[in-house]
């Protein structure tokens, strides 16, 4: 029977304990989520790879402030999101580059038109979301996108889990409103 893969807090630990190879699994592990997430904050590919390339080295560097028992998830999108303000506050921006949302398959029976409205509807969605305030886009895409928890998702933004609570209902309210075209379709 093979061996289990370690959890991510085994891997930190590892990581900290001089065994630099941990970090290529933490790397495989979260690569694609964390990219996920820059993207969708960010709302351009080049920058969100830029972005996670930077996270990782950041954890690399910064190993030895990861708390034992401290969820890695919630410090990594926490760095990310870290990031991603600085990155706004100086106002680094590149022409988006979209990423493929739906890949073709084969055998596919959709028509153009249901193709069509479906990436205007994901279009709306992006602008919708890319148009909150700030505390209402972290909170929607750390909980809605990647599914973390009230209280991880406050860990990584810096605040409560009922802010988080209070922020996604505020989303949701303005997305509702912003996305309203499109819900009655």
């Amino acid at each position: 029977m093979p061996d289990a893969e370690p959890d991510d807090g085994t891997l930190m630990l590892r990581l900290q304990g001089g065994d630099d190879r941990a970090l290529d699994l933490l790397m495989n592990r979260w690569q694609i989520p964390l990219r996920r997430f820059l993207y969708r904050w960010l709302q351009n590919e080049a920058d969100a790879l830029d972005l996670a390339q930077e996270c990782f080295v950041r954890v690399y560097r910064h190993r030895a402030r990861f708390r034992s028992g401290a969820k890695f998830s919630t410090w990594l999108f926490s760095i990310g999101l870290n990031l991603c303000r600085n990155h706004a506050r100086h106002g680094r921006v590149r022409a988006a580059i979209p990423l493929d949302d739906v890949p073709e398959t084969a055998g596919d029976a959709r028509s153009p038109d249901t193709d069509l409205l479906r990436g205007e509807k994901i279009a709306a969605v992006r602008r919708a979301v890319a148009g909150l305030p700030e505390p209402l886009k972290n909170a929607t895409l750390l909980c809605e996108y990647e599914d973390l928890s009230l209280a991880d998702a406050a860990a990584a933004a810096g605040c409560s889990p009922k802010a988080i609570e209070t922020r996604l209902y505020r989303a949701r309210a303005l997305l509702r409103q912003a996305l309203g075209t499109y819900l009655k379709m």
